[in-house]
């Protein structure tokens, strides 16, 4: 029986089983863990593409509004409502759909977006009676901001105006220096919501400035510096040639 026994003992069938199954259990785990990371990784990525896009779908919707701010000559009607964008989705008293199957209210309603951003406005009160009353000026699909152009984006975007609380005229629905602060919000898919708020002012050649100048608008005053001509102060101007080496104007 001792003998039977110790036979038992040194009896190795099955091991080479045990073995494999260990090294399956083992490379099995690895594969859903690199699984794991690879999908983590493309949500990831793909969160991060959204709220780009979106990011952007917020700053065109600017862009577009600031174009219609060029056309209406009375800025005070935008603030009172009486002027809205072109860009308008049927009317805002109706929920509207955006990315991800929800929706917004944007206005006329206590739980609308526009009372909820009036109350965060009104909760700060930085400026008394200058705090901002926002005006509901353009919400559309990102799709139809430019007719004839196919827009391969779902965003849904909305941009409200108030009057500059910088100007200190002590009435918010009255436009005293010509500024408008612009607030814009952009919701994308996987419930990505973007918001930007800038400064528009009219100047007096009823230009619109955002506090930058455009790449072709530096190199077009450059060009302009570069051929404008010199000459000594106090002196008349006499004549002048064209340095061809340079292509500046030369005073003599």
């Amino acid at each position: 029986m001792t003998m039977t026994r110790y036979s038992r003992l040194e009896n190795e069938n099955g091991t080479a089983l045990i073995i494999a199954l260990m090294s399956m259990l083992l490379l099995t785990a690895l594969s859903a863990a690199v699984v794991m990371v690879s999908n983590t990784e493309i949500k990831i990525a793909g969160n991060y593409n959204n709220a780009q896009e979106t990011l952007y779908a917020a700053d065109a919707a600017v862009e577009r509004v600031v174009q219609d701010l060029l056309l209406i000559p009375r800025w005070n009607d935008i603030l009172s409502g009486s002027v809205q964008s072109s860009l308008i989705d049927g009317s805002a008293t109706v929920k509207k759909s955006v990315p991800g199957g929800g929706q917004i209210l944007l206005c006329c309603a206590t739980n609308s977006a526009t009372a909820q951003l009036q109350a965060v406005t009104n909760n700060q009160n930085l400026w008394g009676a200058d705090n901002p009353q926002w005006k509901l000026f353009a919400y559309a699909p990102l799709k139809d901001m430019l007719p004839n152009v196919t827009i391969d984006s779902p965003s849904y975007i909305a941009v409200w105006v108030a009057d500059d609380p910088a100007d200190a005229d002590g009435n918010a629905a009255a436009d005293a220096n010509g500024t408008l602060t612009l607030h814009a919000e952009a919701f994308g898919p996987t419930g990505t919501h973007k918001v930007i708020e800038v400064t528009v002012a009219r100047t007096s050649g009823t230009e619109i400035e955002r506090g930058q100048i455009a790449q072709r608008g530096q190199e077009e005053l450059n060009q302009r510096s570069r051929k404008a001509a010199v000459q000594t102060p106090g002196k008349s101007l006499g004549n002048m040639r064209m340095n061809t080496s340079s292509g500046n104007l030369v005073v003599q």
